[in-house]
């Protein structure tokens, strides 16, 4: 065997050991779930689990690795400075709604751990999500801007505090598909809303009197 299909037999074993992780993780919540359970789910001995891990801590954590990845790769052909117009953003967010939808629909084990499981594992775990909230939001940001330095969105508001808040927006409607009977119903309207509330906001006038 050469070092090449070498490490692709250890990485190929290292997945499926992140895929029965997850399903038992989404199963049964993180921490009611044991080594026992995913070597179980597995169909192999705990001692396969230690080759390639160290501890549950360590297999959650790659989860969330990889799950942060999966969502950074479903918005990597999204530019934020491409829109040029409202209508091109108001595509866009559209897009990128789907797009992280689509994520939780194809993907709901590794999204129930990053919304759910994650903040729970440990304190320095929680932090490494809230950094990574912190940077989504500042990335949202970048688009914000994009469009008050072009004129078509209002520069009277903070673009780090919108992008945190349609962030929220986004992610709440993602962890509730993750519960939902029928997610791709659920899908269009919580965009729909997400759009509303970015774009044309709740007030009934048009004019601030309503």
């Amino acid at each position: 065997m050469t070092c090449h299909s070498g490490m692709e037999v250890w990485m190929t074993k290292r997945e499926k050991i992140l895929q029965a992780a997850g399903k038992v993780f989404a199963e049964r919540g993180y921490h009611a779930a044991g080594i026992a359970d995913i070597a179980r789910e597995l169909g192999a001995g705990h001692g396969t689990f230690y080759r390639y891990f160290k501890n549950k801590e360590e297999i959650a954590r790659s989860l969330i690795a990889q799950a942060l990845g999966r969502v950074m790769t479903a918005l990597a052909d999204e530019d934020p400075s491409a829109p040029s117009c409202l209508d091109e953003y108001r595509a866009q967010v559209r897009r990128i709604g789907n797009k992280l939808f689509d994520l939780v629909i194809a993907e709901p084990q590794l999204c129930q751990i990053l919304f759910y499981d994650a903040i729970a594992i440990d304190r320095s775990q929680a932090d490494f999500v809230g950094r990574a909230m912190e940077a989504s939001g500042a990335y949202t940001a970048e688009f914000i801007r994009n469009g008050q330095c072009k004129g078509f969105l209002r520069d009277d508001v903070d673009a780090q505090v919108v992008g945190l808040a349609v962030n929220g927006m986004i992610l709440a409607g993602a962890a509730r598909l993750l519960h939902a009977a029928d997610p791709e119903t659920e899908r269009r309207p919580w965009i729909q809303v997400v759009e509303t509330l970015m774009f044309d906001g709740l007030g009934e006038g048009r004019d601030g009197s309503g």
